[in-house]
């Protein structure tokens, strides 16, 4: 069966680009699908899916948009529309991989598209903005980012080959098939440098058992993309070595994964076992970006570009209150894990982040706030220890075989 690319983009001001493209994915065999985005000027071609169903898609019509002339309500409008119409789409089997192309305005759209698909699904955007920070568009999800080096604006001796390439690439993803594989359960595991060992030597166990070992580095990014993984079903269960992100919620640090960490497993009610892995330490990155009020706190600098901050004993109190919060509402399986003799491998007593009362802090906020039922297991080793992360990965294993 001939596979099918939906592109998304505006045909008014982007149409003669988009016919390019159109006739460049076609010629390699999959079919396409059209969706208007464009809002005031005429179509330069005719398209699948109007951009009227699109506006109606995202809670106007498009006569109101055009009337308005308002182009930030139409931007939003446009933006939820096309991301509700794609995910029909894929739900009803329609589409095999998406395409766009633009610049500001364009990938705003046509990334909002993709981020609606799930992981594996063929995405690419062409984008005036892929050599910069992309993770506004990007976010959790696997969209490829194309520069199209000069701006999307007519077909040209560059741009023809930027556009051409972009054809051959999202038609090798559609066509491209998957080698056979044993799919073995998933687990997913939180990772920072601090904590490598911890999670090396937990991993090597849990994978001894049958189990494939997913990890996140703990940036923000990586923590968001483990809870989407969570809640899309995609894990048994979780070993949650390393929750700083919390620490960077709370201190204004640069590598937060925002409010709703800890919240996917705890929803979902599969198996997790939480470890106040690297919470002692907020991120920030070259020491000249550390925010004035932390001038006279004690600071590490992990290499040029991060510098890390130790949390406090009033911070630490905080985390665990939320800890408690996060991890009461669990319906399924959960226990937590505390290295007594450090939290990461500068919180080691001689180490510079080494402050018992802070973490004592945490311990006694979390067992003051959490479920009674819930174990909260305190042992005296440090985090990278080989004894409390082969009991961290032992006690993951116990609930998945429950």
């Amino acid at each position: 069966m001939k596979k099918k690319i939906a592109i998304v983009g505006a045909l008014d001001t982007k149409g003669l680009e988009f016919e390019f493209l159109k006739r460049e994915i076609e010629l390699r065999g999959p079919s396409t699908l059209l969706i208007d985005t464009g809002v005031l000027g005429k179509p330069y071609m005719e398209p699948d899916i109007s951009r009227g169903r699109v506006a109606q898609a995202g809670g106007k019509s498009i006569e109101e948009l055009v009337a308005k002339r308002d182009r930030g309500e139409a931007m939003g409008v446009m933006t939820k529309g096309v991301a509700e119409i794609v995910r029909q789409l894929y739900a009803e089997g329609e589409i095999d991989g998406i395409i766009s192309m633009g610049g500001g305005g364009g990938t705003v759209i046509g990334t909002s598209a993709m981020r609606a698909l799930p992981v594996g699904f063929p995405k690419l955007m062409v984008s005036t903005l892929a050599s910069g920070d992309t993770s506004p568009y990007v976010d959790t999800t696997d969209i490829t980012m194309m520069p199209s080096v000069v701006d999307v604006a007519g077909v040209n001796r560059i741009s023809r080959r930027i556009y051409t390439n972009a054809a051959g690439a999202i038609c090798g993803m559609v066509t491209g098939e998957l080698s056979p594989a044993d799919d073995k359960p998933l687990v997913a595991a939180s990772m920072f440098g601090n904590t490598t060992p911890a999670v090396d030597h937990a991993r090597q166990i849990i994978e001894s058992k049958g189990y494939e070992v997913l990890v996140f580095h703990a940036t923000g990014t990586g923590g968001r993309t483990m809870e989407a993984l969570i809640a899309d079903k995609y894990i048994a269960g979780v070993l949650d070595i390393t929750t700083t992100e919390w620490a960077d919620e709370i201190c204004g640090g640069v590598l937060s994964a925002g409010p709703n960490r800890l919240e996917a497993a705890a929803r979902m009610g599969i198996p997790q076992v939480v470890v106040p892995g690297c919470i002692d330490m907020c991120n920030f990155w070259a020491r000249d970006t550390v925010p004035e009020k932390y001038k006279e706190r004690i600071f590490y600098e992990w290499n040029p570009n991060v510098t890390l901050m130790r949390t406090t004993p009033e911070e630490n109190q905080q985390m665990g209150e939320i800890f408690a919060e996060k991890l009461n509402a669990t319906s399924g399986p959960v226990a937590v894990l505390i290295p007594l003799k450090g939290f990461s491998q500068i919180d080691l007593k001689g180490e510079i982040f080494y402050w018992p009362e802070a973490n004592q802090a945490f311990i006694t906020a979390l067992k003051k706030n959490l479920r009674s039922d819930i174990p909260v297991t305190e042992m005296d080793f440090d985090i990278n220890a080989p004894e409390f992360s082969g009991k961290v990965a032992e006690t993951l294993l116990e609930m998945l075989a429950e």
